[in-house]
């Protein structure tokens, strides 16, 4: 009691504060109850930052090399003058690396990504730092792709000269990233949406988005760089919504916010000290005013990657971060009038933010809940207080993994079966239980459905069936184990089989296939941004690559993911890394797309450190739970459509 009341004195301004922001939120005894507009006072601490320069210079002395190299890596673990010598080593500001100094803010952050030492443990890192054996880098010699092994020997003619095309891009793609990163209290905190010099048409861009920072994450996970994505987490966990208003309306508790900024403003009273502000949007300032569902989700799935790659457990385990992982869940698991277990939601909630006809109960949202729910699990502290959401979360995770295989899935088998169904169907035995019209399938579908393959459909309501492709959706069932085993190879036979249609000169076509004419006029609202095969219209989104790549690694089978990526790597440099593409194939850069996109960047680069190192997979998939699987095969028993054997399940669910 004693150490909150002094936090909240301490953050109110009326005790001095003589520690730095970050070690405030490292301490895992913390409960942080001030959320929202958490202010960092510069002047409050400048008198300890002055007394700690003395100590630090004296280490410098004789050794500047070695504290540039340290600032360069942002390690704040190490020793207690480490932690500080970021904001106060004044020794390297004219010499410092790239020209850059700590007052600049997002600058270059270069750091030897081969011998880094693990700033949480204290080791050089490696593949089983994570806990994880060693597994060989991917060789393909498959479709005319050139084997990892003949990349790296340095042959002869075209080899070499592919080699130092594709060096040079992953260089120019980490240097991108790294100048994207936001900064604050001198500390890394994320990167921003995108960063085109050409361009002074910002909107909000210039703010960091959750969703949009996890493959930046990812990137600097699978490099050892841990500081970045740490601070992330526990900031954004202090902007989740307590009391945040819309319009007269507040967010769910719990809501975490879609983007942030970082402000800095003047001290009231002084005109010349100033204080950073993390300002937070939950929506009420973006196109549509439609609050974000998918943004907790992707920092639950983050956490837990967090702690599987750095091997820090303390963070997942602070009271902070449980209480905000258990407000995630009740608000995603709250009580209300919908009859299904999926997540029912607006239109635009998601990474497809506009209108688009995907309100109601949406697949991408499904997978990431679904994958959210098996994270939090995973992370949650047992103690009494927990039981009884751990009992709901499993009951929802059967209920939920049951519903999306059974009345999403669609192959040829099943499109036949849905031709054939019978309508206006009263009982608990029915087979068409949502009343669907088999006049409903789309004559698209009847001849672009191969006879070896399906796929998740994108939407299921009462006598309604989406049948669009949804990429990020199919991709992460199969990265979270919602998808069967058949079910996620047979996706990956899909996209092989329609590799024209979905990847082409460009991989990853967002959905397929595009609204047109009417059916476009009426559900986008005539959206001049969503025009057929552009944007969120079935264009082409290179960041879906990591998404990709997980999932074939995850299946067996990379060498899909680096024949996409061989794709990508002949124009994302050359078209300077577009935020998507339109036409059918990809060909053109997008009318409206922001250059120098971060996810773009990000997620290519991801991308490529998987399929270098595949065992890096493991900290965002998830495997199939036993228990889940049986409780699966006891609904199906029970389903009148078909019988199946299964192993007997000691356990009930209530669903």
């Amino acid at each position: 009691m004693g150490t909150s009341v002094m936090l909240l004195q301490v953050l109110s301004g009326s005790l001095p504060r003589q520690f730095c922001p970050d070690l405030c939120l490292g301490n895992s005894d913390t409960v942080l109850t001030l959320k929202t507009h958490v202010k960092y006072r510069n002047k409050r601490y400048s008198a300890y930052v002055q007394s700690l320069k003395s100590r630090v210079l004296q280490n410098c002395i004789g050794s500047c090399g070695n504290v540039i190299q340290g600032i360069g890596k942002l390690s704040f673990g190490k020793s207690s003058i480490d932690r500080f010598q970021f904001l106060t080593c004044s020794c390297q500001k004219a010499e410092s690396i790239s020209g850059l100094t700590a007052e600049e803010g997002n600058g270059n952050w270069l750091v030897d990504a081969k011998n880094k030492s693990n700033p949480i443990k204290g080791e050089v890192n490696s593949p089983n730092a994570i806990g994880f054996q060693e597994v060989q880098p991917l060789q393909i010699e498959k479709e005319g792709l050139p084997s990892n092994n003949n990349l790296n020997q340095g042959g002869v003619g075209g080899k070499t000269s592919r080699k130092a095309k594709i060096d040079s891009i992953e260089d120019e793609a980490w240097k991108l990233l790294e100048e994207s990163m936001v900064y604050y209290c001198g500390s890394p905190l994320g990167t921003i949406a995108a960063k085109d010099p050409t361009s002074s048409n910002v909107l909000n861009y210039d703010q960091v988005f959750i969703r949009d920072f996890i493959p930046s994450g990812i990137a600097f996970l699978l490099r050892g760089d841990y500081d970045i994505v740490r601070n992330f987490i526990l900031h954004t966990l202090q902007l989740q919504s307590w009391e945040k208003t819309m319009d007269c309306h507040s967010p769910g508790q719990g809501l975490m916010p879609a983007s942030f900024k970082v402000r800095t403003v003047p001290l009231d009273g002084d005109e010349f000290a100033t204080e950073e502000v993390l300002d937070p949007d939950f929506g009420e300032a973006a196109i549509g005013r439609v609050a974000p569902v998918d943004s907790g989700l992707w920092w639950i799935i983050l956490l837990r990657a967090y702690g599987k790659s750095s091997g820090d457990l303390s963070v997942q385990e602070r009271i902070d971060v449980q209480t905000g992982i258990k407000m995630i869940l009740k608000l995603c698991l709250a009580d209300g009038f919908d009859m299904f277990p999926t997540l029912l939601v607006t239109d635009g909630s998601c990474m497809i933010d506009r209108r688009m006809g995907i309100h109601g109960h949406p697949l991408e949202i499904q997978a990431l809940f679904y994958s959210a729910l098996l994270c939090a699990r995973e992370m949650l502290a047992a103690e009494d207080g927990s039981a009884d959401l751990i009992r709901a979360l499993n009951n929802r995770l059967v209920a939920l993994s049951f519903h999306i295989r059974e009345y999403y899935w669609v192959d040829m088998k099943k499109l036949n079966e849905i031709y054939r169904y019978k309508t206006e169907e009263y009982s608990y035995d029915a087979v068409n239980k949502f009343n669907i019209y088999p006049d409903q399938i789309p004559p698209w579908l009847v001849e672009w459905m191969p006879n070896k393959g399906g796929y998740l459909i994108g939407n299921l309501q009462p006598a309604h069936m989406d049948f669009r492709f949804f990429s990020l959706g199919n991709l992460w069932s199969i990265v979270s184990s919602l998808a069967t085993r058949d079910q996620s190879h047979a996706i990956l036979d899909l996209i092989e089989a329609k590799w024209s249609d979905l990847v082409a000169d460009m991989p990853l076509k967002i959905c397929y296939p595009a609204l047109e004419g009417q059916e476009w006029r009426i559900i986008t609202g005539s959206d001049p941004k969503n025009t057929p095969w552009s944007y969120h219209n079935a264009g082409s989104w290179p960041t879906l690559l990591w998404q990709f790549t997980v999932a074939c690694i995850k299946m067996g089978r990379p060498e899909i993911a680096a024949k996409a990526v061989e794709t990508a790597e002949k124009r994302l440099s050359l078209d300077k890394w577009p935020e998507y593409y339109d036409t059918k194939r990809g060909r053109f850069i997008g009318k409206q797309a922001c250059l120098y996109q971060t996810w773009s960047v990000a997620g290519y680069l991801v991308a490529k450190q998987l399929l270098q190192n595949p065992s890096g997979a493991k900290i965002l998939s998830s495997e199939e739970d036993l228990e889940l699987v049986n409780a699966f095969y006891c609904m199906i028993d029970n389903n009148p459509r078909r019988k199946r054997s299964r192993k007997p399940s000691n356990k009930s669910y209530i669903v």
